[in-house]
């Protein structure tokens, strides 16, 4: 036999064995991660884009870029909520990050506002928010877990009062009477309150300054949800059991500042956000 013809009969002897070989497998790691989120409450201070929220110990998929003033406010269905106030995944343990201003100019893009180390647990939510009026010398950060418990057949609820003065909230079923007492009485400013729970349906908050019978904006649908089907998961919210939800009451832009200056930010507003997500049930 020629040596040539020898040599590929040995080569594809070779490609068979090799094909015969058990796929080898290649395990990556099971990254312990925990819900981060962040919120500008900051009403006279910003780049030209806002503030960028990022870890500075690892790179991973957590910067939370061009974050606005109250989050990106959209009104759908009668519901207001903040589009970029959502938990994104953080490895877990001792993390450090900074809050740096947005904007297209280095010289600016290169502030940084807060610089913090953290430490997070897997498994857990966690809410970041930078709030008070940097041109007053208010401004501060507050990191803190957010873990309502299981309302069970019920849902939680909470406000956030990220204003500069005390308010009264109260909660009721959409298309009742506003409760002669409000659910939770003289929310100090830049403080969040205890959650409370009530039956699920859909829920209304009504906004007043402490010790006031005006209303600081008119009442508000809060985030509704959406049961899960086969294929896709349900979105929390006061119509689903087991939900909890917040109301974020912001303070009005600064006039003049670089946070937006549209007619709807020069007052006082409210936006939601789901703080627990039930259990998936069969559809």
């Amino acid at each position: 036999m020629p040596r040539f013809a020898r040599l590929q009969i040995l080569m594809l002897a070779g490609v068979v064995v090799g094909a015969c070989k058990p796929e080898e497998v290649v395990k990556t790691e099971n990254i312990p991660t925990a819900g981060v989120r962040f919120i500008n409450a900051v009403p006279d201070s910003a780049g030209a884009f806002g503030f960028d929220m990022r870890f500075l110990d690892l790179v991973e998929n957590n910067a939370q870029f061009r974050i606005t003033f109250r989050n990106g406010p959209a009104t759908v269905s009668g519901v207001t909520a903040s589009a970029q106030t959502q938990f994104k995944n953080a490895r877990a343990g001792s993390r450090r990050f900074a809050i740096f201003l947005d904007d297209t100019l280095q010289s600016i893009a290169q502030v940084k506002l807060k610089d913090t180390t953290v430490t997070i647990e897997a498994g857990k939510n966690y809410t970041a928010i930078l709030w008070g009026a940097a041109r007053m010398g208010a401004m501060k950060l507050t990191f803190f877990e957010d873990a309502p418990a299981d309302p069970g057949a019920n849902v939680a609820l909470r406000v956030i009062n990220a204003s500069s003065a005390a308010i009264d909230v109260s909660q009721y079923p959409q298309g009742g009477a506003v409760p002669t007492t409000a659910t939770w009485a003289s929310v100090a400013p830049l403080s969040k309150s205890a959650f409370v729970n009530a039956a699920p349906g859909n829920i209304m908050y009504n906004v007043r300054a402490a010790g006031s019978a005006t209303n600081l904006f008119a009442d508000l649908l809060a985030l509704q949800g959406q049961a899960n089907t086969v294929d896709i998961e349900g979105t929390p919210g006061t119509t689903r059991a087991g939900s909890a939800v917040t109301l974020v009451v912001f303070p009005q832009s600064t006039v003049g500042a670089r946070t937006p200056q549209a007619a709807a930010f020069l007052v006082p507003a409210g936006a939601f956000m789901w703080d627990r997500r039930p259990l998936r049930t069969s559809p």
